[in-house]
């Protein structure tokens, strides 16, 4: 397992494509003598490819499938629980970290997995979580120390939140427009009309972004409007967009008491994975293990 932090995300992974061979040699050992490829009338058959598969991935994949028995036995042993809650919850924010359903989707394909299997991967995660929160402490001078050598990242420069309706032609954004001006709901008419899919589908939602971040025309407009304001037309390299501005943050200096919790969540994740490498070694000590690559 590896802990990586995106965020307030944490994600876990086994190599994505240990995950997929291991799934795929399995699946064809029955069938080793098909052939899956030929090469000047020289066939390439599925045991050649389970032995190739094996010689690179086997060592990983067998060592990944152990440690997370031995996380689900200490687990029981402990009486560890996660809740369908908790795995959903981290899903959620893990599909929101690749940027939306369609980027998240994608993701699993490309590595040959399922929904199912990322469930499982959160469910072993937070279960390591639980059993090794207890063996870890953080003190208020490791939080300080970590602020003051991280300080310009906990300072937070103005910010807007905003919604918009992205469309290809004057045409289209004039008929938008006309709708809005008689009264027509923002977030409908940007899930039937916006070119931008991905905010699209959630009322033309973009979140809170600072300067920098948008189109320099879409930001001018943007940082000028003030809250609830529906912007006229603004054109960009993209298109033509109306922008409702929907919330403002100000400016705000690093402040140690207000970054605390970010804090010891970073510092949480970073001993997560240290303590992870000796809890493992340790627990393998304990276990009757067998292990062929060994």
């Amino acid at each position: 397992m590896k802990f990586l932090k995106s965020g307030r995300t944490y994600l876990w992974t086994s190599v994505i494509a240990v995950i997929a061979a291991a799934g795929f040699f399995f699946a064809t050992a029955d069938s080793s003598a098909e052939t899956i490829a030929e090469v000047g009338g020289t066939k390439i058959t599925k045991d050649e490819l389970y032995d190739s598969l094996v010689e690179t991935y086997g060592a990983d994949t067998a060592a990944s499938l152990i440690a997370d028995k031995i996380v689900e036995k200490e687990a029981a042993k402990e009486k560890v629980k996660v809740t369908d809650e908790e795995i959903q919850e981290e899903l959620d924010a893990t599909i929101e970290s690749y940027g939306g359903e369609e980027a998240y989707t994608a993701a699993l394909e490309s590595g040959g997995m399922t929904e199912e299997d990322m469930k499982k991967d959160i469910k072993i995660y937070l279960q390591t979580v639980k059993l090794l929160e207890p063996r870890i402490e953080i003190t208020d001078e490791e939080i300080s120390t970590y602020f003051d050598e991280n300080k310009e990242t906990f300072a937070t420069s103005e910010q807007v939140e905003a919604s918009h309706i992205l469309v290809g032609d004057e045409e289209k954004v004039n008929e938008v427009a006309a709708k809005l001006a008689a009264g027509g709901d923002f977030a409908e008419l940007a899930k039937e009309y916006s070119t931008d899919t991905t905010s699209g589908k959630n009322g033309g939602e973009l979140g809170f972004f600072g300067t920098g971040e948008m189109a320099a025309e879409f930001e001018t407009a943007a940082f000028a409007m003030e809250v609830g304001e529906t912007s006229d037309p603004v054109k960009t390299d993209y298109g033509y967009h109306i922008i409702k501005v929907t919330d403002k943050q100000e400016a705000k200096e690093a402040n140690l008491k207000d970054s605390t919790a970010e804090i010891k969540e970073a510092l949480m994740q970073e001993k997560l994975s240290t303590e992870y490498t000796t809890w493992l070694e340790e627990k393998q000590e304990e276990y009757d293990i067998y292990n062929s690559f060994e």
